[in-house]
């Protein structure tokens, strides 16, 4: 019943004709992010596309009128439906049997915080990487949250390698492409005493063998603290007092997916059902609105 279901779907979808003004902006969106698709999964994809397209101009001529903070754009993920969008990329996989770090408490001395944060501006934050079609945004947040604090002890802005974590730290429950936990990744490389640089270890958007090497190790961890689930003031604090943290977020959203620029508001956002890995490196406040200052990817 269920492959039936899928076929009349999927039947219904190729009977749409095809926007033949859209033809050269297709063209282009293809050239640009180097899509090769076959015949069928071609109708398939620019019908995706186009319906993305839609939802893109009404979106943003409501944004352009003030009803909302953020513009949309076609990207690399607009010829995907947001479910495939969501079972692909959002990698985060929440656990009750995950074990707690220590607890963070803010310094004693704290004092007013900064009402601006950008931990780019420091030098503490590597360039934006790409995770490709696969479901290890946790390793990208981890490695972030890393790069940072080892910029702080020791001066030097390293790439540290998401690909080492995919491949070696199952051990721990990580999963690489098909998800993990960044509270995992820290574990491994804790137990493992380091974790190897970008470059030696160069990421593939896949999962593979373990290829460590403990003389390429580009920075390693202790253990790591949680900031209490829910609170904005306690992460606001740890932002503005140790530098780029962890986070997770709810990003199953057409609207996360197709983002282009402006500050992201979600209506439908969760707090409790998370399901992506990002890197908070600041925060801020534009016309009055409180932002959160997000590397994603």
């Amino acid at each position: 019943m269920k492959l039936l279901v899928l076929v009349l779907c999927v039947g219904v979808a190729l009977s749409k004709p095809l926007n033949q003004e859209l033809d050269q902006e297709w063209e282009l969106y293809k050239n640009t992010y180097n899509k090769n698709y076959d015949v069928h999964e071609h109708i398939l994809r620019r019908l995706i596309w186009e319906d993305n397209v839609a939802h893109i101009q009404q979106h943003n001529l409501a944004a352009d009128r003030g009803e909302h903070t953020y513009w949309l754009g076609t990207n690399e993920y607009a010829d995907m439906a947001t479910d495939e969008f969501i079972s692909i990329m959002n990698g985060y996989k929440m656990s009750v049997n995950r074990t707690a770090g220590s607890t963070f408490l803010a310094p004693s001395n704290i004092g007013d915080l900064p009402d601006t944060v950008d931990w780019r501006e420091k030098g503490y934050v590597t360039p934006i990487k790409n995770q490709g079609q696969c479901g290890s945004c946790w390793s990208f947040s981890a490695t972030g949250s890393l790069e940072g604090q080892n910029f702080k002890k020791t001066g030097k802005l390293i790439s540290l390698s998401e690909q080492n974590l995919m491949d070696c730290s199952t051990a721990e429950g990580d999963h690489g492409c098909k998800g993990g936990l960044m509270d995992n990744a820290f574990r491994y490389i804790e137990k493992n005493k380091g974790i190897d640089t970008e470059m030696s270890y160069p990421y593939e958007a896949k999962n593979g063998m373990c290829r460590f090497k403990r003389s390429d190790v580009g920075a390693t961890d202790t253990g790591f603290t949680d900031v209490r689930r829910g609170s904005e003031e306690e992460l606001q604090q740890a932002v503005a007092t140790v530098g780029p943290i962890s986070v997770a977020i709810d990003a199953g959203h057409k609207s996360f997916q197709l983002y282009k620029t402006g500050v992201y508001s979600e209506p439908m956002c969760s707090s409790t059902r998370l399901d992506h890995g990002v890197l908070a490196v600041g925060y801020g406040t534009n016309m009055g609105q409180d932002y959160w200052l997000v590397k994603n990817r």
